[in-house]
């Protein structure tokens, strides 16, 4: 999901071109399905009550947890790190079923809403306009293409692609990887958005965003003054505890939700049942787009409620990466109608039963990336 610490040599992006469609095929078939299905049921494809009652929640177990910790009430250092470590766990909540929706425009009809709500990534030391560029035009256009998904871009440190290059010290990328998943919302929160706010301009892609460079370098700067203020700064003061006591629980808060947020995001693509294709010498792929997405994503855990409401139904990838645009409350209903055309069509529907199965696998595909 990012680069580690590593400043890329920045080169103007080349695109490549998916394969045209021939006729009525995958995509248009199973588009024709999923709007009969919200049309005979005469249902929305954005968000509802339910989707509403959980943004309450997610918001209310990052901001509770806070407002604990700067009453001075968490005095036992037990409590008060316990609490750091909820609000990373809101953190997530926040950044899987708030934020990505709204980013997408996928959580009300409303743009205005849409767009407010996906702000919301300020509130965990983030900048909407980078993830946009790098989750929705990126990713979600090339997934898995080495060079063009800055998903699988992780810098020297890790190896996301068989077609990366490849150093010694990936061999035990499968050990030490862990680690490094727990360190994605703190760059998030201080070097990451810069990097790429630089990198796009000279990509020419903070223009999709209707923004220049210096107005994203000043928002982003305002809302990581405004962040550290009031999560670092302000406990300091209020609490009467050292500002090491802060830092070691601020440090826990995004270790926790860096290492829930990669491995969310990383067991959807990067296991050994996805392909990883590479254009050809003119930038053309073998595949269409829609059949793209769906070699070389993955679902996960599908019968587990709990899991499907706490990360916005992120466990069913290959729906969102088909139908961003649906709120990810349907997913569930969509995946028969997807799982079954996709067979239809002789396409593999790949999903692990468990989170466990999937985290297994995603560690076996380090390992072997791992080797020259």
């Amino acid at each position: 999901m990012c680069k580690f610490f590593i400043l890329s040599q920045v080169k103007k992006l080349e695109i490549v071109r998916f394969a045209p469609k021939n006729g009525e095929g995958f995509y248009d078939t199973l588009k024709k399905k999923v709007d009969a299905y919200f049309t005979e049921n005469k249902i929305d494809p954005h968000g509802n009550s339910s989707m509403y009652i959980k943004t309450f929640a997610m918001v209310a177990m990052y901001i509770l947890p806070f407002a604990f910790i700067v009453s001075g009430l968490a005095t036992n250092m037990f409590l008060f790190y316990g609490l750091w470590i909820m609000m990373g766990v809101g953190m997530t909540g926040i950044g899987c079923s708030i934020m990505h929706d709204s980013n997408h425009g996928s959580y009300s009809d409303n743009k205005t809403l849409n767009k407010m709500l996906g702000k919301i990534i300020a509130l965990v030391g983030g900048y909407e306009v980078t993830w946009k560029i790098q989750h929705n035009i990126l990713h979600h256009t090339y997934t898995n293409i080495e060079g063009l998904d800055d998903d699988i871009n992780a810098g020297v440190l890790l190896r996301f692609s068989p077609h990366s290059k490849w150093y010694s010290m990936h061999r035990y990328q499968h050990l030490y990887a862990w680690f490094l998943y727990g360190l994605l919302t703190l760059q998030w929160a201080t070097i990451k958005d810069y990097r790429q706010l630089y990198d796009y301009h000279k990509k020419d892609l903070l223009k999709k965003e209707k923004i220049t460079l210096r107005q994203a370098i000043t928002q982003a700067t305002i809302y990581k003054v405004l962040y550290y203020g009031l999560l670092f700064v302000v406990p300091i003061f209020v609490t009467g505890l050292s500002w090491q006591s802060v830092l070691v629980g601020f440090l826990l808060m995004h270790f926790t939700a860096g290492l829930m947020l990669s491995c969310i995001f990383q067991l959807a693509h990067v296991l050994e049942e996805c392909e990883f294709p590479k254009p050809t010498d003119d930038r053309k792929m073998e595949n269409s787009w829609a059949i793209h997405q769906v070699l070389n994503t993955a679902n996960f855990s599908p019968k587990s409620k709990i899991m499907s409401w706490f990360i916005g139904g992120l466990n069913r990838q290959i729906e969102h990466h088909l139908f961003p645009h649906i709120c990810h409350v349907h997913y569930k209903k969509l995946a028969v109608i997807v799982k079954q055309t996709a067979q239809d069509y002789g396409l593999v529907y790949q999903e692990q039963p468990t989170f466990v199965h999937a985290l297994v696998e995603h560690g076996r595909m380090l390992k072997k990336l791992g080797k020259n």
